[in-house]
């Protein structure tokens, strides 16, 4: 009989227990609009991202759900209130850094997703440990049931992160722990569940577009691009002065070209780049220490400029 495992990253269903399971062994870490695990280091800032990061501990299935609780955090600060006199001496508030306006406040909105299908390409095959695409669904194939009566019931709206509350958009559950929030049970039904999508176009598909943000210090620029499964053999980065060009194939079957016109010099020998599971990451040092209030000489600005760090004497 088949089990389900509850590690974290899998929830594949199983019937031999010493199957290799790819998991990942820690909490999910949620703080200041950006996600991951706290048993690896990707950090992303969409939740359709962060269910994308790889597993990055490999043993074996359990039914048994051995992810180690978070410490309470209240004893402590309970205990310094408690100690508090009841009337305090007001202490002026130390001055707040200034912060380069290209470094957007955290957001907890959803953001929008497209949902590649609503069905299943009837020309493609489903795989047999195939799971359904679905939010909130998750339930793998059985060719024993006919597609027609299969029932797939998922949430259609976004997941909601706001104050500690967990949640989906498109009903009014919320609960405080993110296991809960996994076990919240779909709002809506369709027949058939979405196992494999659209088939992929003929020849290699170009992507248009991708997100991008960045933060700076005195002296670099660290930049993030948000595009999945880059293929780290073949991409192309290359760096002059003013501008940077992106040659990046994809392992399935895209390609991002652009180039970037840099808002002020960097030093293109020093500067540096690196692939990772759902983003390129770029650090470019700066030529002459100015501040950048945007990446793109052709984006838009208010024309402010921010100091960072100490300003030398004249």
């Amino acid at each position: 009989m088949a089990s389900k495992c509850v590690h974290k990253g899998c929830g594949k269903e199983f019937t031999d227990p010493d199957e290799d399971c790819l998991y990942h062994p820690g909490p999910p870490v949620f703080h200041e609009g950006q996600k991951g695990w706290k048993c690896c280091k990707p950090r992303v800032l969409t939740f359709e991202e962060f269910l994308t990061i790889p597993p990055c501990t490999t043993g074996k299935h359990s039914t048994v759900d051995d992810t180690p609780a978070e410490p309470e955090k209240t004893s402590n600060a309970t205990a310094v209130l408690e100690q508090q006199p009841a009337v305090a001496t007001p202490v002026p508030a130390p001055p707040r850094p200034a912060i380069s306006p290209a470094i957007a406040p955290p957001s907890n909105a959803a953001t929008p997703v497209v949902e590649e299908s609503e069905d299943d390409d009837p020309s493609l095959e489903i795989p047999a440990n195939a799971t359904c695409r679905r939010r909130g669904c998750n339930k793998g194939y059985d060719p024993s049931v006919p597609r027609d009566e299969e029932k797939c019931v998922h949430h259609p709206g976004q997941p909601i992160f706001h104050e500690g509350s967990k949640g989906w958009s498109c009903c009014k559950k919320r609960v405080l722990e993110f296991d809960e929030f996994l076990k919240i049970q779909g709002c809506k039904e369709k027949t058939k569940h979405l196992f494999v999508g659209k088939g992929k176009p003929a020849g290699e598909e170009k992507v248009e577009t991708v997100r991008n943000d960045f933060y700076q210090t005195p002296s670099t620029v660290n930049v993030s691009l948000y595009l999945k499964k880059i293929d780290k053999d073949n991409a192309k980065v290359t760096f002059s002065s003013t501008s940077i060009e992106f040659d990046l194939p994809t392992t399935d079957n895209k390609r991002y070209k652009d180039t970037y016109p840099l808002f002020a010099p960097i030093d293109p020998e020093q500067s540096s780049f690196r692939v990772l599971g759902t983003k390129l990451e770029l650090k470019l040092i700066k030529a002459d220490g100015t501040s950048w209030p945007v990446l793109r000489s052709d984006d838009k600005w208010t024309g402010e400029r921010i100091q960072i760090g100490q300003a030398g004497r004249a």
